[in-house]
């Protein structure tokens, strides 16, 4: 009893503490180290969109190709990873913002969930021209992020280049989406070849190899 009495008063002054922090009064911190302009920091904001849309939908695609009346796992996987890859990319660019002090107010605004725009698909290939098609549109996005941030005037009405977030997003994201496209384009003609010669076993063969499974 002597024991539990003391550990009572230590929680009790503990909780009094962490109450006192939760509720601390936001501080004024200087904002000329924010130097993000306006249109720049809206199409950032705009492609973490894009990238979470394009995470769902890749979502949707695996879910499609899991299902027991379509069975094919290999297809799951590629789009499973695909979606997992958006959402790391939608990540990298609210870490971006953070880092750059742009994400202090109106942060409930910043992802909205957009329903998949299609949840069924006739082939493998329809699939992954539909992927293809997708990869197309997020890289068209980024570069026009890059172009709105390369001109783009401040609150002082001055032209200005963000040179790091430019450079970021030349370097971190365009390489991976270039090398992204060939390998949807080069799997999409595989398939077609393999269809053509053994029509729907050749789906299922490369579903195999998706996996790492030779047949």
């Amino acid at each position: 009893m002597k024991t539990f009495f003391p550990i009572i008063v230590l929680l009790a002054v503990f909780s009094s503490a962490f109450g006192t922090q939760c509720n601390v009064t936001p501080v004024n911190i200087p904002k000329q180290w924010v130097t993000m302009s306006h249109g720049c920091r809206s199409s950032v904001r705009q492609q973490i969109q894009m990238e979470v849309a394009a995470s769902i939908q890749y979502l949707a695609m695996g879910a499609f190709f899991s299902r027991d009346n379509v069975n094919r796992p290999g297809f799951a996987k590629l789009f499973f990873d695909a979606s997992s890859e958006e959402r790391g990319h939608a990540l990298k660019l609210i870490e971006y913002l953070l880092m750059r002090g742009e994400l202090t107010t109106d942060v409930s605004s910043l992802i909205t969930i957009r329903p998949p725009e299609r949840r069924h698909w006739a082939s493998g290939v329809e699939a992954l021209e539909e992927a293809l098609k997708l990869e197309t549109e997020v890289t068209k996005a980024i570069k026009n992020v890059i172009i709105k941030c390369e001109h783009d005037n401040n609150s002082q009405g001055h032209d200005t280049n963000d040179y790091h977030l430019v450079d970021y997003l030349t370097g971190e994201f365009l390489e991976e989406q270039y090398k992204g496209q060939r390998d949807l384009a080069g799997k999409a003609s595989t398939l077609k070849k393999m269809m053509e010669r053994h029509s729907a076993l050749g789906e299922f063969i490369f579903d195999k190899k998706l996996l790492g499974i030779d047949i």
